[in-house]
């Protein structure tokens, strides 16, 4: 077992978002979270991730209990947390984000030879290597935000809504390089609007509301659960 969250309470001040949550991820897998807006989805990867601590309950990542890691401590155990929006350093060029993503690495030559390979794969980001990361399209970034996982070769990603705001032809793309994450070696654990979509590239998947565990299953039988399809992907 990578990754397991017991009982999880957590929220912003005073107010808890997230009520008993459980869930876990076994190597090798992709999971994604579905659910309405409001339910805690990106909270609960804001809270494996280090930003939030929560007030009850455990998380346990490769064994050790990391529910008051701090975020630094948990990215050099293997846990790269990609969030929704600006996950990219707009003012830095795309060569300038690789190496401030890679300073987890000890090894410059690694790092050197892994950000060669990241170029090598996406040719748009070799072409742009020199520009600024702000002139790139909504795909482009997102794409540039995706390879981190190819430098750092984590255990485990955390990815919040990659697919938000992008053209469909754009989002397969999104969608292969994660499957392409997963066959790399590192978990994914996805947060995803486009629940047909998420579920369909997903081994199990979760489905939350008001903060709290409604179903889980594998993706397979969440697509084909009545209660997911009316709730969730549109009848």
């Amino acid at each position: 077992m990578l990754l397991t969250l017991e009982d999880i309470t957590a929220g912003y001040g005073q107010a808890p978002v997230l009520s008993d949550i459980t869930l876990h991820v076994e190597s090798g897998e992709i999971i994604c979270i579905i659910g309405p807006n409001g339910a805690g989805k990106s909270t609960v990867l804001r809270t494996i991730a280090g930003q939030l601590i929560p007030s009850r309950g455990t998380i346990t990542f490769k064994g050790e209990n990391i529910s008051t890691m701090s975020i630094a401590r948990r990215g050099a155990k293997g846990l790269v947390f990609i969030p929704q929006g600006m996950n990219i350093f707009p003012n830095l060029t795309i060569v300038e984000n690789l190496e401030i993503s890679g300073t987890l690495l000890e090894d410059k030559h690694d790092l050197n030879r892994n950000i060669r390979k990241v170029l090598e794969k996406y040719p748009v980001l070799l072409k742009k290597r020199n520009s600024f990361a702000r002139e790139l399209s909504g795909g482009e970034r997102q794409i540039l935000a995706l390879s981190r996982s190819i430098l750092l070769k984590p255990d485990l990603v955390l990815l919040d809504e990659p697919s938000l705001g992008l053209a469909p032809i754009i989002v397969d793309m999104i969608f292969d390089q994660i499957v392409e994450i997963g066959k790399s070696g590192s978990s994914v654990l996805l947060v995803e609007q486009n629940a047909r979509k998420g579920l369909s590239i997903s081994h199990r998947g979760y489905v939350l509301e008001l903060g709290k565990n409604r179903l889980t299953g594998t993706g397979q039988e969440l697509l084909e659960s009545d209660e997911v399809r009316q709730l969730y992907l549109g009848g």
